[in-house]
């Protein structure tokens, strides 16, 4: 089994192009979901997060609440690392698991949509690596329009890996800064390409 990477910085439309090849029949495995998955209630990491971040990080239901851990899991270095530590893991464990999965199912190719996919040198691991390219002022415009305030989503944008970096990654360079139709063709493109590893 193919392993795609897809990344692309905030506001860049990766999500859209998941969803274009997802109903094109490719599995997904995102990444940014499985690590919602793995602190739900009843799972392991949610109670490793509370023995080691306390319990005023769980809401009265029991289940995690976010800002209440990014406040104290971000306030120093240390915990930072030790949110990481907990993680991390259970992240690769959940992924490999989907991999797995998908393979069992008789897939020739899986999607790994991945935000931080050249940033953590995951690309390399791929078959094919995909990048959705978008324009910062055009995101921070897209952005804005989901409500986000400009300064924060140039600050988000200047937190991520450079767009230039990125992009050298690429095999393949989805420029997202058209029409949906355009964007439609491109992935068509790509389908076949995956089709062909």
């Amino acid at each position: 089994m193919k392993k795609v990477g897809l990344t692309g910085g905030i506001g860049s439309g990766k999500s859209t192009v998941a969803a274009l090849l997802e109903q094109q029949g490719l599995p997904v495995v995102d990444a940014d979901q499985i690590a919602r998955d793995i602190v739900e209630p009843g799972q392991p990491a949610l109670a490793e997060l509370a023995e080691a971040f306390g319990a005023e990080i769980l809401n009265p239901d029991g289940s995690l609440n976010r800002a209440g851990l990014a406040g104290i899991a971000f306030a120093t270095p240390e915990s930072t690392e030790l949110l990481n530590s907990i993680m991390h893991p259970r992240i690769e464990e959940e992924t490999a698991r989907r991999f797995a999965q998908a393979e069992a199912a008789g897939a020739s190719a899986v999607i790994y949509d991945m935000p931080l996919l050249v940033d953590k040198g995951l690309h390399r691991g791929m078959d094919l690596t995909v990048v959705v390219d978008v324009p910062a002022d055009l995101r921070v415009e897209r952005l804005r329009g989901r409500g986000m305030e400009p300064e924060d989503a140039r600050r988000r944008i200047a937190a991520q890996i450079d767009d230039a970096t990125r992009n050298a990654a690429a095999d393949v360079l989805i420029d997202n800064s058209g029409s949906l139709a355009a964007l439609e063709s491109q992935v068509q493109e790509l389908i076949e390409r995956i089709m062909r590893l």
